[in-house]
């Protein structure tokens, strides 16, 4: 478990309040020492305006955890602002009010003879002339400190999940280069390098061409989120020119790619694992090899991508069934990550045979 930051702590939570309305109430004191003896040429003294200005502002220390539960409870965003303010307006004038009588009840407790009836009431009267409109100000100011604070959080929340998405997506990065370079696959590549030598020479330096973009290609983009889909293709093409120099026929690929949708943004290195997987599980066990289909286009406001095979399927058609590797199930952190509930993941079976692997993302622009 991550240690607590000291400030994130309760005591000094508390601390650090108490703090601050005594400074509000010290500021405050000194402005009525001076507003005394220069207005009204009646000085008070420094005790007087101490247990007035300090009462007054430790009232509101006890009433601001109820402000701050109503901006959290009412928030004015774009969608609930009028109704949070036919809340907050009111709930103002209330709780002002409500300080301001426990704030004559306090005071006068500290009165050496009590005040009668009439006095008490001139008092109040007097206090709510030139008090009530600073309570006002106060509960806003209280309000607009809460809101402050959420907004700090947000923003340092999201800083961390960028920070913890530009790690998860530099490890992606690098789990994509492990996995096209593992030794079966260099060894693989080599041997068709090998055999096109004696064959055709151009077509091996295309395929140690086509590797070296590769590489270069995984290593341009270390730690960049987003890339345009066209971008993406542009890889997965480099990918799969290498991976028919393996399989030859065996592997068929077809690709169905909206125009329209090559300018949108898309996570980075997103498609070649899901490939990848289709190879693994409908062309490398098959004597015949097998057939992949890789579509892309924009559909209801967001963007579908959709890898298929006309493989086995899924064992009792169920996605649950499936063991989730490495690159499939670092592909949903990485989309939680970067969308949150507004994308989806989904494994199914085609209705002939094979699985289809069908991802849904909002439409990002450059």
């Amino acid at each position: 478990m991550a240690q607590k930051s000291i400030f994130e702590r309760r005591w000094v939570r508390w601390f650090i309040a108490i703090l601050v309305w005594t400074s509000v109430g010290l500021f405050f004191a000194s402005q009525s020492s001076l507003w005394d003896r220069y207005i009204y040429q009646s000085p008070i003294t420094r005790e007087q305006a101490l247990i007035t200005n300090l009462s007054f502002y430790y009232i509101w220390a006890c009433l601001a955890p109820t402000v701050l539960w109503l901006g959290r409870r009412f928030q004015l965003e774009r969608s609930t602002w009028l109704r949070s303010l036919l809340v907050h307006l009111p709930t103002s004038l209330l709780l002002s009010t409500i300080q301001l009588l426990i704030a004559e009840v306090v005071l006068q407790s500290f009165l050496t003879e009590p005040l009668n009836l009439y006095e008490s009431f001139t008092s109040i009267r007097f206090s709510f002339v030139f008090n009530f409109h600073i309570n006002v100000l106060t509960y806003w100011a209280i309000l607009g400190y809460g809101y402050a604070r959420q907004y700090y959080r947000k923003y340092r929340d999201r800083e961390l999940q960028a920070a913890q998405l530009e790690a998860q997506l530099s490890q992606a990065q690098l789990q994509a280069l492990r996995m096209q370079l593992q030794p079966h696959f260099l060894f693989n590549t080599l041997n068709a390098i090998s055999s096109l030598l004696h064959k055709d020479v151009h077509a091996a330096d295309r395929v140690l061409a086509r590797l070296g973009d590769l590489l270069r290609y995984s290593l341009r983009d270390l730690g960049v989120q987003e890339v345009t889909l066209r971008e993406e293709l542009d890889f997965l093409q480099r990918y799969l020119e290498i991976e028919q120099i393996r399989f030859g026929d065996r592997l068929r690929v077809h690709m169905s790619i909206d125009p329209q949708a090559l300018d949108l943004k898309v996570p980075n290195l997103i498609l070649q694992p899901l490939v990848e997987n289709a190879i693994r599980y409908a062309v490398t066990p098959r004597t015949n090899g097998g057939y992949i289909e890789i579509s892309a286009h924009r559909e209801n406001g967001s963007l579908r991508l959709v890898v298929s095979d006309d493989g086995p399927g899924l064992p009792n058609g169920e996605e649950t069934s499936v063991k989730e590797g490495v690159g499939l199930k670092n592909a949903r952190d990485r989309l939680q990550q970067l969308y949150g509930d507004e994308h989806r993941l989904k494994l199914s079976n085609k209705p002939t045979c094979g699985v289809e692997v069908s991802l849904v993302i909002p439409l990002r622009t450059s």
